[in-house]
């Protein structure tokens, strides 16, 4: 058995890290571009009520079926993207909901039009309530890029497990990974705790 020292293992996982923080990138910025422009409900309670894990399985194995030859990495963006677009869209959608009705009839007896109480109106409000829930949702997504070791693609969970079944320190090696995992999302959900404290006060 080789002889793997904590800094092995360290180094490996970060290096492994580089991909789950890509992907998760790759989902949040895609999803909010989808988002933006599927504000479909049907689109919504499709992936909202199917699991993330059925989703990255159909994205691997059903485009090979259209004839496209799909890496995991391709997958497993598509599949995180698909289903990031669809809650942020809900996120957003209620967001815009929130602002108070008098806002919208304010809007109208200044005679704007529906563009123009969205872009002067209604979506400046909408966007400062958006910001703390869509940041505290890329936790959610940083998270979710561990199922892509089921289909192979080599991020922070399946480097762990790679590592584990080379050193036969599934304790160390998983601790390793979880406090990886906390580095990353702790100051996400952070900030989301602040931007949404920040909010309640200038309300």
């Amino acid at each position: 058995m080789v002889d793997f020292t904590l800094w092995d293992i360290v180094r490996n996982l970060l290096l492994a890290a580089r991909w789950t923080v890509a992907l998760s990138l790759v989902a949040f910025i895609g999803g909010g571009l989808v988002g933006m422009l599927l504000l479909v409900a049907g689109y919504v309670q499709l992936f909202q009520g199917t699991p993330l894990l059925m989703q990255m399985f159909l994205a691997y194995f059903g485009l090979a079926l259209f004839g496209v030859d799909t890496s995991a990495w391709v997958a497993a963006a598509v599949a995180l993207t698909l289903y990031t677009s669809a809650f942020l869209c809900e996120i957003w959608r209620g967001c815009v909901a929130a602002v108070p009705k008098g806002q919208w009839e304010a809007a109208q007896s200044l005679a704007l039009s529906f563009a123009e109480q969205l872009r002067y109106v209604v979506l400046p409000q909408a966007t400062r309530i958006a910001i703390a829930p869509t940041v505290g949702f890329l936790v959610q997504v940083i998270k979710g890029t561990a199922l892509a070791s089921v289909i192979g693609f080599v991020e922070l969970t399946k480097a762990g497990t790679m590592i584990t079944n080379a050193t036969f320190q599934p304790f160390l090696v998983y601790s390793c990974v979880a406090l990886m995992y906390f580095a990353l999302c702790f100051p996400v959900s952070l900030t989301a705790r602040r931007l949404e404290r920040k909010l309640n006060v200038a309300r």
